[in-house]
């Protein structure tokens, strides 16, 4: 995932000290923030004198068509407008280089990014635009995974409340920007807090069942109806790699993946069984790693890190092992890439 430094954060300091600690640092994208303000202008035209890092420009205007002949003159690799503040139509010129995203508050619907899913992103406020210092919003976890069901090639930027267990799960989510201002700044170091950001996490306010895919999203089967064919068929549709088994009242029995069909499958061959009186039962591990649904997120990095295999996902489960969702590790990989 990468990082974007809102460079307005740091208020102590000379804008090109600060812009010199970033690029010494190596942050990802410089992140600029403009309130209907067309001198920011004169800060990029100074930022591209210092450094080549790709800028993140995000314009909050009723107006955006004032902001377009600076824009050809001044391009920025990443253009974002929010969407609440427009009062006119918005619709960039063709001239104009770079990405383009929509920035949107907590409680505006994803449906609002519908006119405009021929640009490459959605920019997330997971707190109050212009708040520095805020707490992110919980309700932006739903939203995230929403947006990635509905529009799987589309990049996901978060802005707001980013500290390092946000970060983590993020990353879990497929996020491929988070923003960072407050916390970039606050640590002893830009170096510290950039190490916290990406590699660790510090902490934990959060519960597995705050970012977990739910229940309804997961791919699963009920064991009263077992039949080969509909395993097979639920672990295809599903796209996760697995379906979980359930039970009465959803209780949880186990789960199916690709590699337990793969080795049954392998079994039967080498014992030169034919293949459709595989046993739809015995494709079920009913002893899979689990987390419970209120455990932190340091207990499920713990869990992960004491298993003794690579662990893909995990299912999750209540107090009476009742089946409430999954959470899925495949997304991290791609948000490093």
């Amino acid at each position: 995932m990468k990082i974007s430094a809102s460079i307005y954060s740091d208020a102590a300091r000379p804008l090109q000290a600060v812009i010199a600690d970033l690029v010494a640092h190596q942050v990802d994208l410089l992140h600029i923030d403009c309130n209907d303000d067309l001198r920011v202008f004169d800060d990029i035209k100074k930022i591209r004198e210092w450094c080549t890092l790709p800028l993140d420009l995000h314009i909050i205007t009723p107006d955006p068509s004032k902001f377009y002949p600076y824009l050809l003159e001044n391009p920025v690799e990443y253009l974002t407008f929010q969407v609440e503040d427009l009062k006119t139509e918005l619709q960039i010129p063709a001239a104009i280089t770079g990405k383009k995203g929509l920035a949107l508050i907590t409680p505006t619907p994803i449906s609002a990014f519908e006119p405009f899913e021929h640009f490459d992103f959605i920019l997330i406020m997971a707190t109050i635009p212009g708040q520095s210092g805020g707490v992110f919003d919980r309700l932006n976890f739903d939203k995230i995974r929403s947006f990635r069901k509905r529009y799987p090639n589309k990049s996901i930027h978060v802005d707001g409340g980013v500290n390092p267990e946000v970060s983590f799960i993020l990353r879990q989510m497929g996020v491929s920007t988070a923003v960072s201002g407050s916390y970039l700044f606050k640590e002893a170091s830009v170096g510290n807090a950039l190490m916290n950001l990406t590699k660790r996490s510090i902490g934990s306010a959060f519960k597995v069942a705050d970012f977990m895919t739910p229940l309804h999203e997961t791919p699963r089967f009920s064991i009263e109806n077992l039949d080969l064919r509909n395993i097979l068929q639920t672990v295809e549709e599903g796209q996760m790699g697995v379906a979980m088994a359930i039970g009465t009242h959803n209780a949880f029995i186990g789960l199916v993946s690709s590699a337990d069909i793969r080795k049954a499958l392998l079994k039967q061959l080498k014992n030169g069984a034919d293949l459709n009186a595989l046993d739809a039962k015995s494709l079920i591990n009913t002893q899979p790693i689990c987390i419970h649904e209120d455990a932190s997120v340091i207990e499920l990095l713990q869990l992960i890190k004491n298993s003794p295999f690579a662990v893909l996902y995990l299912p999750v489960i209540d107090a009476a092992k009742q089946l409430k969702g999954i959470v899925q590790f495949s997304n991290l990989i791609k948000a490093e890439i």
